[in-house]
């Protein structure tokens, strides 16, 4: 059977919110099967708790936000990029802040924390929402698809129109039946522009940005002293975003997920689409774990 999968022990970190600017405590703790991703407000008196699903989405400028009773915790597409990739089902997430610390501004950190914790197999079956007919959505030029596949497979272009990004890959496919999250995704960090920061700042977004989390761009070059972890980490980046915004639905999925120019907003109308057609998807689980997808089986237990 193929099972679900929840953390060993309790593991914490602390870190800054790129939003808010603010220190922010995260601790991330096992769950009983069929539990989900929750979400929860410790600083709240009592506790908000915040399960995922897409019509949770209450905010995506700049970063996808989930809501619960007047109250919201963003900035959760990395960590969830994290969860998704290292294949937990069940787990809590105390924050006692609105928002996720941004960590380096990928998902490494997180990676890390979890594989810090441990990660244990349960008895209970893991549960997969397999697309059964085509999905898109189109916004002008931008577009993002969802369609049948056997595995999970991601297709991502970016057009930026800048010089710095024009030099690197514009186009980035990921196949887990064949690429690994850790190796291939998990490093890619976001990246904003030094031009767009005072806008930001005024909406009170991006108030702690800086160097160690984002690459930073001027118009026509990167700043970071340190430059690119990799030649396509603008365009794998935006595979990471797609991760945890899809996580979003709750379960993972069998599908190939094709997108120009998304964002958050994008990929939230695609789940709810999705969601809307119960003739669009289905529910599945693996007796036999040997006749499920490559691509969807865990790639990574730690000891």
């Amino acid at each position: 059977m193929l099972k679900q999968r929840t953390l060993k022990q309790v593991v914490r970190t602390v870190g800054i919110g790129l939003h808010s600017g603010t220190k922010v405590a995260l601790l991330l703790r096992p769950a009983a099967a069929d539990t989900g991703v929750v979400f929860r407000r410790i600083d709240l008196d009592p506790p908000v708790d915040i399960p995922l699903s897409p019509e949770r989405v209450v905010d995506t400028r700049m970063a996808t936000t989930i809501g619960s009773e007047g109250q919201v915790v963003a900035t959760i597409e990395h960590l969830m990029s994290a969860i998704s990739g290292l294949g937990i089902d069940n787990c809590y997430v105390d924050v006692d802040a609105p928002e996720i610390p941004i960590m380096d501004g990928s998902a490494a950190s997180f990676v890390f924390l979890i594989q810090a914790a441990g990660i244990v197999e349960m008895n209970a079956p893991k549960k997969f929402v397999r697309v059964l007919k085509p999905v898109e959505i189109v916004d002008g030029d931008k577009w993002a698809r969802l369609e049948p596949y056997s595995g999970f497979r991601l297709k991502f272009s970016i057009e930026f129109k800048h010089p710095a990004i024009d030099a690197t890959e514009q186009v980035v496919e990921v196949d887990f039946a064949r690429e690994s999250y850790v190796k291939d995704v998990a490093r890619a960090r976001t990246f904003g522009f030094v031009n767009e920061v005072e806008a930001l700042r005024a909406a009170g977004l991006a108030m702690g940005g800086n160097f160690e989390n984002a690459i930073v761009m001027d118009e026509y070059r990167v700043l970071n002293t340190d430059g690119l972890r990799a030649g396509d980490e603008f365009a794998k980046h935006k595979i990471l975003d797609a991760i945890g915004d899809l996580s979003v639905l709750g379960r993972p999925l069998i599908a190939s997920y094709t997108a120009h120019k998304s964002g958050h907003a994008l990929n939230n109308r695609l789940l709810r689409a999705l969601t809307a057609d119960a003739t669009a998807y289905e529910i599945v689980t693996f007796e036999d774990e040997a006749l499920a997808p490559s691509g969807v089986r865990p790639q990574l237990v730690p000891a």
